[in-house]
C-alpha cells in the first residue's frame, strides 16, 4: 500500500510539472516582441525641427551649388531597402570577422557623384554607410585591453541608396 502512494503522488507532481512546463497554444497576435530602444531615438518632432534647421541653414548654399553644376536642388536624403540594409550589415559583420576585425558601428558619409556619374546623379550629394570597428584580439593575449578607436573597416561600403530632394515628411 506504501508503494501504491508513492506512485500516485509522482503521478500528481508529474502532472503539475507537466501542466506548468510544457507548451500551450499561444496567441501569437497578443504577443508582443521583446527589444531595447537604441540610444539616440529621437521623437518624430525633433527629427522634424532638425530638418528645418538644415532647410534654413543649409538649403541655399547647398542649392546654390548644385545650380552651379547645372541642377535646380541638390539630394537632401537618401534611402536604402530594409532587406538591403540588413543584408549589408550581416555581409559586413562576417567580412569584418575574416579580416580580423569586431564590427561595433556604421557610419554614414556624405559624398558627390561628380562628372561622370551620369545625368540622374551627375554632381548631386549621396551618401555611404561604412562599417565600423576595431582589431580583434586573441583571447590569450598579454594586452587584453586596447586604445586604438573604432576605425573605418577596410570592406566595400553600401551605397546607391535612392535620393531626392524634397524635406521632411508630414
Amino acid at each position: 500500500m506504501k508503494k501504491l502512494s508513492y506512485i500516485i503522488l509522482g503521478f500528481i507532481i508529474g502532472a503539475v510539472l507537466t501542466y506548468y512546463f510544457c507548451s500551450r497554444d499561444i496567441d501569437v497576435k497578443s504577443m508582443s516582441t521583446k527589444f531595447e530602444i537604441p540610444d539616440g531615438v529621437i521623437e518624430r518632432d525633433k527629427a522634424e525641427e532638425l530638418n528645418n534647421n538644415w532647410t534654413e541653414y543649409r538649403e541655399a548654399a547647398v542649392d546654390s551649388a548644385a545650380q552651379r553644376q547645372g541642377r535646380k536642388k541638390d539630394n537632401r536624403w537618401t534611402s536604402w531597402k530594409l532587406k538591403d540594409i540588413e543584408n549589408y550589415l550581416a555581409y559586413s559583420k562576417e567580412e569584418a570577422e575574416k579580416l580580423g576585425y569586431d564590427m561595433n558601428g556604421i557610419r554614414v558619409y556624405l559624398g558627390v557623384y561628380g562628372e561622370n556619374a551620369g545625368l540622374n546623379k551627375k554632381n548631386l550629394t549621396t551618401m555611404f554607410i561604412v562599417p565600423t570597428g576595431k582589431k580583434s584580439h586573441d583571447t590569450a593575449s598579454m594586452m587584453p585591453f586596447t586604445f586604438q578607436s573604432n576605425t573605418d573597416l577596410p570592406m566595400p561600403p553600401l551605397n546607391n541608396g535612392h535620393g531626392g530632394s524634397g524635406g521632411y515628411p508630414n
